[in-house]
């Protein structure tokens, strides 16, 4: 069974368990951790919180509101919500994200591995600035590999940004598109196709400076 025909069901078990384990290193940071970068442009550690909890919160007509309001931006509607979010007291995201952690909201058009991918992403862009270990289960890596490479999802990555590239996590046991090549550990190709620079280090192959190059524009 390929990842597009897992069930709803299970995908979203998978997320339920990632925003679980994003509750339990939230309620464990300190102030100065919280106030970290991460490894989302622009967003530190409890901007990135606020995020996945918006994503619990947030319903469709109200998001639709606040992309009104940012003009089209979804961006920038994103980015305020994430914001305004995060303005809520650790115990109360907390508390949100392990209440909802079983949500199966999933935006239109995206479709159940959207969040999933999601929650295993965030957790990375906070983990890596803070030395953390984070072992995602290769398996569910994959899922989300399969996603963002095969699907190219809007808000995930860019057809340009991977054009030409082949994409390599051999932990993972996943192989896709043609062109020069990126390896690595299933996370860390997963966080470079979703346009983090900071684990470029962490891969090889010749498709690696032309990413790095994508991702920097340099």
């Amino acid at each position: 069974m390929t990842s597009p025909d897992l069930p709803v069901a299970a995908v979203v078990a998978v997320s339920a368990r990632y925003r679980r384990g994003f509750a339990d290193l939230l309620s464990s940071l300190d102030p100065a951790q919280l106030a970290t970068p991460s490894l989302c442009s622009g967003w530190d550690v409890r901007t990135v919180a606020g995020h996945l909890v918006s994503a619990l919160t947030t319903s469709v007509p109200s998001f639709l509101v606040q992309v009104l309001r940012a003009r089209g931006n979804l961006d920038r509607a994103v980015d305020r919500d994430a914001r305004r979010a995060a303005g809520r007291p650790v115990a109360g995201m907390v508390a949100v994200l392990r209440e909802r952690a079983g949500s199966s909201f999933a935006p239109p058009g995206i479709g159940a591995r959207g969040p999933m991918t999601d929650a295993i992403v965030h957790t990375a862009d906070v983990t890596v600035p803070l030395g953390l270990p984070f072992e995602p289960d290769p398996v569910d890596v994959r899922i989300a590999l399969d996603f963002v490479v095969g699907t190219v999802p809007l808000g995930f990555t860019t057809r340009r940004r991977l054009a030409g590239l082949r994409f390599v996590a051999d932990d993972a046991g996943f192989a896709r598109g043609e062109g020069a090549e990126v390896r690595g550990r299933g996370v860390d190709v997963l966080l470079a196709a979703c346009g983090r620079p900071a684990v470029l280090d962490r891969l090889t192959g010749d498709g690696v400076a032309t990413l790095g190059a994508r991702l920097t524009g340099r």
